[in-house]
């Protein structure tokens, strides 16, 4: 190979040649090393291609002989006196379900039977007094002609005459009265009479083509707190609801009359069952009972401060019912019997038992007279009111007045206590003997009772 420079002016023309060690010229050596390397790379492509070709037919192509199996030394069998020296015998082992947990084993059924009998008890009772219960749908003046309803509560049958008890504030003003039934069976009611005072009303159905159940009566006198008590009725429609639950107190007033109308005077409905059984609108009117499946009550309001049940409910006691309701179906109305006096309100903290210390009482219970209507049977027995007041955390509390202490010898303790015994136990006309205690005496005196004006 030549170089050939022509641009120096200081060299003369020449020619350039390689020549290698062994005296061969570069060309004849690029031509060997060439031909090494072609021979080298056609061996590494056999080598290669034949392992592409391996692999592939070791997963595609079966072998052409099968696999020997593998030989694995047995132990030998054991002699029968290798068996009968071991002692074999067959085994009723079994391998376990691993898809099965196991479970306790249920217990007897005199246990169930046990432990349910107080839902025995309740279902028998539901059983046997639903049939009794029905649903009041009540119609008003203001839309008798669009038959739009406008409240609906519960109720109960009293008797095979068709007569039905429920609350005066459920059929006040009612225009037309539709009774459901238990069975589905809606009948059309007329109201027969209301008492505000009590809150209890009576209304009738036919009892010619209606399915009459009537109710077997307690006896509320013999409640005590703490007892089981069972409601059932209609709550926001729902026919046929049970809750239960127990007597919370005893005794409780309400101002019944006056939550319907602000006109009427300030005579509480007295003796009022508090409980703790869920009562809710729809409720009202229909029955309280008590373990033996009879009516104890009549629920008819709730306290509450959102509209709802809160825990506190309150019934009228059925021996209030058993004065009221046979004069509402007799009359259309009812007369409550009259002492004519006046008291101060047993406020926390203003009883005979919380003033008596402080007053220098001669009683640590009882009803102080604070005044005497003129003309009232109180007046014509004698009874007399105070002659002075002192200010007790401020209420004028009436002093040198008579305290009765009992009626027919029944202690009351307050005026609450005086006009439960009136309202449950007497009628206008009656004759009661009043214990009263006037200065230093205790006296009887013989009080003819008039009708609560």
């Amino acid at each position: 190979m030549g170089w050939q420079f022509d641009d120096f002016d200081d060299f003369d023309e020449f020619d350039l040649v390689d020549e290698t060690e062994d005296g061969q010229t570069p060309a004849r050596s690029r031509a060997r090393a060439l031909v090494i390397g072609a021979l080298t790379g056609a061996i590494t492509l056999v080598v290669i291609v034949a392992f592409v070709f391996t692999t592939v037919g070791h997963f595609f192509w079966p072998d052409d002989e099968p696999s020997r199996p593998v030989r694995r030394q047995q132990p030998a069998q054991p002699s029968a006196a290798d068996i009968q020296n071991a002692n074999y015998r067959p085994s009723t082992w079994t391998e376990p379900n691993l898809f099965q947990f196991s479970t306790a084993t249920p217990v007897a059924d005199d246990v169930v039977a046990s432990a349910d009998l107080e839902y025995t008890l309740l279902t028998n009772i539901y059983e046997r007094v639903n049939p009794s219960v029905v649903n009041i749908e009540v119609v008003s003046s203001f839309h008798v002609a669009s038959d739009i309803i406008d409240s609906s509560g519960s109720g109960f049958v009293l008797d095979a005459e068709g007569h039905i008890v429920t609350n005066s504030h459920v059929v006040r003003d009612a225009e037309e009265i539709l009774v459901t039934f238990f069975d589905g069976y809606v009948a059309t009611a007329e109201v027969v009479g209301v008492d505000d005072y009590s809150d209890l009303a009576a209304i009738k159905v036919d009892p010619g083509s209606t399915p009459l159940v009537p109710v077997s009566l307690g006896n509320s006198n013999d409640l005590q707190v703490g007892q089981r008590v069972i409601a059932i009725g209609n709550p926001f429609g729902l026919d046929g609801s049970m809750t239960i639950g127990i007597v919370s107190a005893l005794g409780r007033s309400l101002p019944s009359a006056q939550l319907l109308d602000q006109t009427y005077q300030r005579y509480s409905n007295p003796s009022i069952i508090q409980i703790d059984a869920a009562v809710n609108p729809g409720n009202s009117g229909g029955p309280l009972l008590n373990s033996h499946g009879q009516v104890i009550g009549i629920n008819t309001a709730i306290r509450t401060e959102n509209g709802g049940f809160q825990g506190i409910a309150f019934a009228v006691p059925v021996n209030t019912m058993k004065r009221i309701v046979p004069q509402l179906i007799d009359s259309g109305k009812a007369e409550y019997s009259w002492l004519g006096i006046s008291s101060p309100a047993s406020d926390p903290g203003l009883s005979v038992a919380a003033l008596a210390d402080e007053l220098d009482l001669p009683v640590r219970n009882g009803v102080v007279i604070d005044r005497v209507e003129p003309d009232s049977p109180a007046a014509r027995a004698g009874l007399q009111g105070g002659t002075d007041s002192v200010n007790v955390r401020g209420v004028q509390w009436p002093v040198n007045g008579d305290i009765i202490v009992a009626i027919n010898g029944m202690l009351v303790r307050d005026i609450d206590d005086l006009v439960a015994y009136l309202v449950e136990n007497t009628s206008p006309g009656d004759t009661v003997v009043l214990t009263i205690v006037r200065g230093s005496q205790t006296l009887d005196l013989d009080v003819t009772l008039g009708v609560r004006p």
